[in-house]
């Protein structure tokens, strides 16, 4: 099993029916999980603690800068692939609200905002829709998610 990160994005935006909140999601154009919509990460390197990791995969996939400070951790979450074991990793989620620059998409990412009521899950991995809505509203998440080397979840 080998530890990975994941970063959402998160604004509040006005509008004209006035404020909303939204969370960046981002198209996975390589490896697994190739057209589904997930947040910014990816494996931690050795050395690294999951807050440098996520610092880190955020400036590589999206363009922009957080600092390790301004992370909000969310989650941590379990994942074994029950039958391609060599996939099984452990999550670690944050949130940022603050970062300089513009996202913009990268040979891995394609990202696009979702108002927190408008998130496509059907598009995202199984398991978001059962803990990222609880994440997005203040709770921290810690949690096992089985799936099959189909990408299904058990």
């Amino acid at each position: 099993m080998y530890d990975v990160c994941v970063v959402y994005l998160v604004r509040e935006r006005r509008t004209w029916r006035g404020r909303r909140t939204e969370v960046l999601l981002g198209e996975k154009l390589t490896g697994l999980g190739v057209g589904k919509l997930v947040g910014a990460g990816g494996k931690i390197e050795t050395g690294e603690d999951a807050r440098a990791a996520a610092v880190r995969e955020v400036a590589e996939e999206l363009g922009v800068v957080v600092d390790a400070a301004d992370l909000e951790p969310i989650s941590r979450i379990t994942y074994p692939f029950v039958d391609k074991a060599e996939w099984s990793q452990r999550s670690f989620g944050f949130i940022a609200r603050t970062w300089s620059g513009t996202p913009t998409a990268s040979t891995e990412l394609a990202p696009h905002w979702f108002p927190f009521d408008r998130i496509p899950f059907d598009r995202m991995w199984a398991d978001a829709r059962m803990w990222l809505p609880r994440a997005l509203a203040g709770e921290f998440v810690e949690a096992t998610y089985s799936f099959r080397a189909d990408e299904t979840m058990v």
